[in-house]
């Protein structure tokens, strides 16, 4: 259908302050939020991908597998994490993967202040009720179960989460503590800074199965995104007003058809390094409903929640310590710029002498 489209904003956006209007406007009733990568930059949590990331510093050497298993580890360091080679091998995978599964489970790495951001979506909007649908994250990281505002149900993690840890064999769940107790005990640490780690690696049984084949919720390679994606989205587009996309290159298909399958009545925000998501028709130079907000994750949300008169909700994070250290300094300098602006101007008064 190429017939005219009413959309629920009066002015397409051209400013923060006009996405932050129509945040609080009652004709934005729906909200969705597609997430990649640069939601969580902040946090300081590893990457896979960059220059210093897993993949560039893994030593395959150090792994736990056959020879020819190794090999193929060395060409392609990505393989340590493909779905045919755990069920063959699971420790490569459980080795990669053992200071990230444990720094989880330690809150080594805090929700940042873009998870923040969304979690107010939820708890600020609609007279506390909500206005946030969904956000559907890319990352695998969990750091958004931190905000009681988002929790699970809130949530799809389109790749799975590292929070959580499932049998491949037989998708049984373990308990997450129970699963970083295990893995503490029988996986060694290839980075050699736990002294407490075993000397050799033994796999984890599934308590349900008896398979060798307990790893954390994440999506290997060659295997199959979780079924909640595809039996949500349906549900969660319809009629959405505004869809936030936040740090991602929408390079991933199938989480970057959310983009073109909300209705064409939504406003769409990318707040991004750069622009990106033209082959999926997003494209703020020529639509009415785009907006591009560039810069880093923090820097935009940040602006955005002091528009929304939100601020103050943070204050709170300050004093447990609750943000990365980054995130932390970013509102400070904030908090402290918006107090001095607002401190009262000494008056002179009008009949005072003209020196």
């Amino acid at each position: 259908d190429d017939g005219p489209v009413e959309y629920p904003f009066d002015q397409p956006p051209t400013s923060l302050q006009d996405i932050a209007n129509f945040i609080q406007s009652e004709k934005c009733k729906r909200i969705l939020v597609l997430a990649g990568a640069g939601m969580s930059v902040a946090s300081g949590i590893p990457d896979f991908r960059s220059s210093n990331g897993l993949y560039a510093t893994l030593d395959a050497t150090t792994l736990t597998g056959t020879e020819e298993q190794i090999e193929a580890i060395l060409r392609d360091p990505s393989y340590s994490l493909d779905q045919h080679l755990f069920m063959e091998n699971p420790l490569p995978c459980l080795e990669v993967n053992r200071e990230f599964i444990l720094g989880v489970r330690e809150r080594r790495w805090k929700a940042t202040l873009a998870h923040r951001f969304v979690e107010l979506l939820q708890t600020k909007t609609n007279g506390g009720r909500g206005k946030l649908v969904r956000l559907y994250t890319q990352n695998i990281d969990g750091l958004e179960d931190q905000c009681e505002g988002i929790g699970h149900q809130r949530r799809i993690a389109v790749h799975g989460s590292m929070d959580e840890a499932e049998c491949a064999s037989c998708h049984a769940t373990m308990d997450f503590d129970r699963f970083c107790e295990l893995v503490a005990r029988q996986i060694k640490d290839i980075s050699g800074q736990d002294p407490s780690a075993p000397k050799e690696s033994t796999p984890i049984t599934c308590e349900a199965c008896g398979q060798n084949t307990v790893k954390p919720s994440i999506v290997l390679f060659r295997s199959r995104l979780p079924e909640v994606f595809f039996q949500k989205v349906p549900g969660d587009i319809e009629d959405v007003d505004l869809l936030l996309i936040l740090g991602t290159s929408l390079a991933v298909a199938p989480a970057n058809s959310i983009v073109w399958r909300v209705p064409k009545s939504a406003m769409r925000v990318l707040i991004n390094r750069e622009s990106c998501g033209w082959h999926l028709g997003l494209d703020p130079h020529s639509n009415d409903r785009d907006y591009l907000a560039r810069g880093n994750c923090e820097d935009v949300v940040l602006d955005l929640m002091e528009k929304l008169g939100w601020l103050d909700e943070l204050k709170p994070l300050l004093d447990r310590h609750e943000l990365p250290d980054s995130s932390a300094e970013l509102l400070k300098e904030r908090l402290l710029k918006l107090n001095q602006k607002q401190a009262p101007q000494k008056v002179v008064p009008a009949n005072a002498e003209q020196g």
